[in-house]
C-alpha cells in the first residue's frame, strides 16, 4: 500500500506530477521535495530554530510552496503575508510574528523593501524570487548546503493573523506538535475523507485563490500530502477554469460564492463547450451563497457542489447538495468531533430557531491569539470559541447563518441581516454585485444603504434603482428594503471574494458612533 505524505510520496514516485503552475510548469514530487529540503537547509544553516516564524510574501506557484514546505518540516511558524498590504502592515507581520526571514516576489518588490526596512530585518535574512533592492536570491538559501533532509526535522505550523481587539491583526498561534513531518496528521484524512476524497485515486485539485488565504493553503497542502496533483491559477477567469477542469480532468476545488456568480454569467454556448464529467466536488465556503445562486449551480454541475463552514480556529460544519436542497439555506451539520451552539449576548444558550452567535469547539484544540490574551478571552464560553457570526439551529441541528454581528443592522429596534438582502438583490439580472450595511439615521439608528455593481454593459441610474427595489420587494419585507441604492464599477473585494465592506461603510459613520 502506497504511504501519503509529501516525502514518502517523492520517495515513492519522485516523477509523479505535483503541481502544474500558473505559467503551464509541470513540478514533479521529486523536485518539489529537492526544493524543499534545500530551503530548509538554508533556513537552518541561518541559525532558524523550531520555534521561529518566517514571513512569505509570493504569489501562487512552485517557489511558496516548497518555501512552505521547507518551513514546516523544520518546526517554523509560517506566516502568509497577503500581497494587497502596503509596506507597514507587512513590516508589523514580521515584528509582530518576531519572523527572522522574509521571503517575498518581485512582483511586490515595492512592497516587500518597504516592510523590510520599517522592520529591521538584516539582508540577510532578506529573500526574493526576481530582483528586489536589498533582497538576496532565493535559489542563494541552503545552495552551499549539502544535498539531503534538514538536519533538525519537526512538524511546523501556520500562523495565521485575523483581525485584534485594538484593530491590529492577531496571529492565531497553536503549540507545536512535535511530531515527524513525514507523517500526515489524520485530521488531514479525515478532513478530506467528509468530501468523499481519498488518497491518491487520481485527484487533481485545482486552486483558484490566493494561497495566503487559510483554507486555500490548506486544500493544496493536504492535496499534496495525499497524492493529488495540484494545478494553480495566477488570476482566477470563469472561462479559464473550465478550461483548465478540462485539461487537467479536475477532481475537486475550493470555491466561493463569487466565482459562482461569474460562471453563471458566462453565455450559455461558453459554459457548454467544456468538458467537466471530472468533477467528483465542488467545496465553497468562506462567505453566504444566496440560494438562487447554489440551486443553479446545482442544475448546472449535478451534486456536486457542497458546503461547509469553519474557521482558522477550528471546528465547523458541512453539508451536502442532496441534504441542502432538503435544507436550503444551511451550511449543514457539525462535523464529527465537532460541537456547535449558539449562545445570546448574557452567554445563555438560544433556544430551536432563535438567533444568536455561533460558538464552535473541535475536539481539544486550543488555540491563542498571539500577544491579544483579551481577545482570547471574548472570544470564548468555556472552551467554546466564536467568530462573531450570528445564526441558528434548527430542530434537526442544522446551522442556518444569518450575519456577522459587525454587519448587523438595527433600524427603529429592529435587527435586519445585510447578508439576506444581498442574496435577493443579487439574483436581478442587472446586478454583478452588491453590499448592503447600515448608515446613521437620526431618528432610527441606522438605515439601509445599498451599493452595486452593475454587470458589463449596464450603468447605474434612477430607472434602475426603481426596478432593482421593484424587484426586492417581491421577495423581502418593506422594512428591508434598502432606502438608497449608489453605484460602482467594482465593489472592493480580495481575489478569494472577500468584500471589504468597512470600506464602503465607515465614511458614513466618520463622526458618528456606530449604534452596534
Amino acid at each position: 500500500m502506497r504511504s501519503i505524505g509529501l516525502w514518502n510520496i517523492a520517495s515513492d514516485t519522485p516523477d509523479g506530477l505535483a503541481v502544474v503552475c500558473p505559467d503551464g510548469r509541470e513540478v514533479t514530487y521529486g523536485e518539489l521535495t529537492a526544493a524543499a529540503d534545500r530551503y530548509g537547509r538554508g533556513l537552518q544553516a541561518m541559525g532558524l530554530r523550531p520555534g521561529d516564524s518566517v514571513v512569505l510574501m509570493l504569489p501562487n506557484g512552485a517557489d511558496l510552496l516548497a518555501v512552505y514546505f521547507a518551513a514546516m518540516q523544520t518546526g517554523l511558524y509560517v506566516v502568509m503575508a497577503n500581497w494587497h498590504l502596503v509596506g507597514a502592515e507587512v513590516a508589523y507581520l514580521i515584528d509582530d510574528s518576531g519572523a527572522k526571514a522574509f521571503i517575498a516576489d518581485a512582483r511586490f518588490g515595492e512592497t516587500a523593501a518597504d516592510a523590510a526596512a520599517r522592520s529591521g530585518l538584516p539582508a540577510q535574512a532578506r529573500f526574493a524570487v526576481g530582483e528586489v533592492a536589498g533582497f538576496r536570491p532565493l535559489d542563494q538559501l541552503g545552495a552551499d548546503e549539502p544535498a539531503g533532509r534538514p538536519d533538525v526535522r519537526t512538524q511546523g505550523s501556520p500562523m495565521l493573523y485575523t483581525s485584534g481587539t485594538t484593530g491590529r491583526p492577531k496571529g492565531v498561534r497553536r503549540p507545536l506538535s512535535g511530531t515527524d513531518p513525514d507523517d500526515v496528521p489524520p485530521a488531514a484524512s479525515w478532513f478530506f475523507g467528509i468530501f468523499g476524497l481519498k488518497p491518491f485515486h487520481h485527484h487533481v485539485h485545482l486552486c483558484g485563490s490566493p494561497l495566503y488565504h487559510t483554507a486555500v493553503i490548506n486544500f493544496v497542502v493536504t492535496s499534496l500530502q495525499l497524492g493529488h496533483s495540484v494545478v494553480l491559477m495566477d488570476r482566477w477567469e470563469p472561462e479559464e477554469m473550465l478550461r483548465l477542469i478540462e485539461r487537467y480532468r479536475v477532481t475537486h476545488s475550493h470555491m466561493v460564492p463569487t466565482q459562482f456568480h461569474r460562471l453563471l454569467a458566462l453565455p450559455d454556448d461558453v459554459r457548454s463547450k467544456y468538458d467537466l464529467s471530472s468533477l467528483r466536488v465542488m467545496i465553497h465556503g468562506a462567505a453566504p451563497c444566496p440560494v438562487e445562486v447554489k440551486r443553479r449551480m446545482l442544475d448546472w454541475w449535478g451534486p456536486v457542489v457542497v458546503e461547509y463552514y469553519a474557521a482558522t480556529e477550528g471546528g465547523g460544519t458541512t453539508i451536502m447538495a442532496e441534504e441542502w436542497l432538503r435544507k436550503p439555506g444551511s451550511v449543514g451539520l457539525p462535523w464529527p468531533g465537532s460541537i456547535v451552539k449558539i449562545f445570546d449576548d448574557d452567554g445563555v444558550e438560544a433556544p430551536t430557531g432563535t438567533p444568536g452567535l455561533v460558538y464552535m469547539r473541535m475536539g481539544t484544540s486550543t488555540f491563542e491569539y498571539h500577544g491579544d490574551a483579551a481577545k482570547t478571552r471574548a472570544a470564548r464560553i468555556g472552551e467554546m470559541f466564536t467568530l462573531g457570526d450570528i445564526g441558528y439551529l434548527d430542530e434537526d441541528g442544522y446551522l442556518f447563518l444569518c450575519d456577522r454581528k459587525s454587519d448587523l443592522i438595527i433600524t427603529g429596534g429592529v435587527n435586519v441581516y445585510p447578508a439576506e438582502i444581498e442574496g435577493e438583490i443579487s439574483c436581478h439580472p442587472e446586478v454583478a454585485d452588491v453590499a448592503v450595511f447600515g448608515i446613521p439615521h437620526p431618528d432610527w439608528g441606522e438605515e439601509i444603504k445599498a451599493v452595486v455593481q452593475p454587470v458589463d454593459g449596464v450603468s447605474g441610474s434612477d430607472e434602475l434603482t426603481e426596478d432593482i427595489l421593484a424587484f426586492a420587494a417581491a421577495r423581502l419585507a418593506k422594512f428591508k428594503l434598502p432606502r438608497t441604492i449608489d453605484y460602482l464599477a467594482e465593489l472592493p473585494r480580495d481575489p478569494n471574494g472577500k468584500l471589504y465592506k468597512r470600506r464602503l461603510r465607515d465614511p458614513y459613520w466618520a463622526g458618528h458612533e456606530s449604534v452596534i
